[in-house]
Parts: structure tokens; sequence; C-alpha cells
């Protein structure tokens, strides 16, 4: 492809992604900003301690947002997917504060990064990005609360096959490509409990178990 076809192909990319949601003046504007990133499956994006200066919106794919500890172990917060930001990366942002999250990629992804300062800047001059940072400030303390309710309420049984049905909600497929190392990560749980729990979600008719593969039998 030439540089103009390139061009041409980036701004169809984030006006189909985006066009919905802001006015096209707005949208000119982030076209001219941002910087359009492609991102493999379980490439990290961000880590703990990461300087912030750039806001993650999603253009295509989904990514994890975590929590992670000094010894390195995981907490899933919540997923952000097309047309979405990071409500904590946006907190950094504001607090020109280093990172408190991970963001994983879940999927093969192109992410737009927009420059921090633009965040205040665009809050004063127009209201359909006013709406969306509030909106998207709003989606994500309700996932955090969904969160704080699993780990508070629910079994870990329940917990893990909330998790499977929301990921293949997520990816739009009953067919989920992790191991069950990565699903303990997420889950803050140990690998040996959670294979277990999945081969009795098995023997219950919920899953089928293939080598690094999980199917639903329905969502």
């Amino acid at each position: 492809m030439t540089r103009l076809e390139i061009e041409e192909s980036t701004i169809q990319i984030i006006k189909k992604a985006l066009g919905y949601l802001f006015e096209e003046a707005l949208l000119e504007e982030i076209i001219h900003v941002g910087q359009m990133r492609e991102v493999q499956l379980d490439e990290v994006i961000l880590n703990v301690g990461d300087a912030m200066q750039m806001i993650p919106i999603v253009l295509r794919g989904s990514v994890k947002v975590s929590r992670e500890n000094d010894a390195g172990e995981e907490l899933l917060l919540y997923y952000i997917e097309e047309g979405d930001t990071c409500a904590m990366s946006l907190q950094c942002c504001v607090r020109n504060a280093a990172s408190e999250i991970k963001a994983t990629s879940m999927e093969n992804s192109i992410l737009l990064f927009i420059p921090a300062e633009m965040m205040e800047t665009w809050m004063h001059k127009y209201k359909s990005w006013r709406e969306y940072i509030l909106q998207n400030y709003h989606i994500r303390f309700t996932e955090l609360m969904e969160t704080v309710d699993a780990i508070a309420f629910m079994r870990l049984d329940e917990r893990l096959l909330k998790y499977l049905v929301d990921q293949a909600k997520l990816l739009g497929n009953l067919e989920i490509n992790r191991t069950h190392q990565k699903i303990s990560e997420d889950l803050h749980s140990s690998r040996v409990v959670i294979s277990r729990l999945l081969k009795q979600l098995e023997v219950k008719g919920k899953i089928k178990l293939l080598r690094n593969k999980i199917i639903l039998t329905s969502i």
C-alpha cells in the first residue's frame, strides 16, 4: 500500500469506530493528533508504573484491564471493547500519575492513542467528548462494582462460569482459547483449583475441555 492508501485506511478505521460518537470537527482533530497502533493477542499494552501520556481508545478488538501486585499476581477488573476507553487510564492522565493498571489485548486489536493534554481541551470544546468521558467513567464504575460483587458474594465456580460466558460474549465465540493458568491468573486463584472446577463444569455439561481450549455449550 502507498502512504496515501495507508492514511486513507487509518481515517476509515477511526471513522468506522468513532464516527457515531463524535461530531465531524472532533473526528478531524482526533485523526490529526491520534496515533494508531496494532497489537497482537496477549500483548501487554500498558504495565503498572508506566508513564501515562496518552489516552487509549479501542478501535477494533478488545483489551483486558487488570490490577497486579508486587508478586506479579493479577486480578481482572474489566474489559474495554471497540469505541471504549479506560477510565483508570484517564484518571492517571488527569493526575499526571504513573499507570496503576495492566492492559493486555484479548485478541488482535487496533488502538488509538490521544495525547493526554487534549482531554481537558476537548472537555471544554466538545459536548460529545464530555458525554463520552462521563459515560465511560459510569460504565467502568458499574463493571468494577460487578467485579467486587462477584468476588464478595459468588462462589469461585460461579465466578469461573461467569468469566467464561463474559469471554464468549466479548469475543463473539463459544470457543475460548485460554489456558488454565491464564484463567487462574485472571480470577486470582491457583491453576490446580481452576482445572478442578473446569472439570466439574464439563461433567455438568456446561463446557467441553480440549487442549488449551474451552468450548461453552451455550451462553
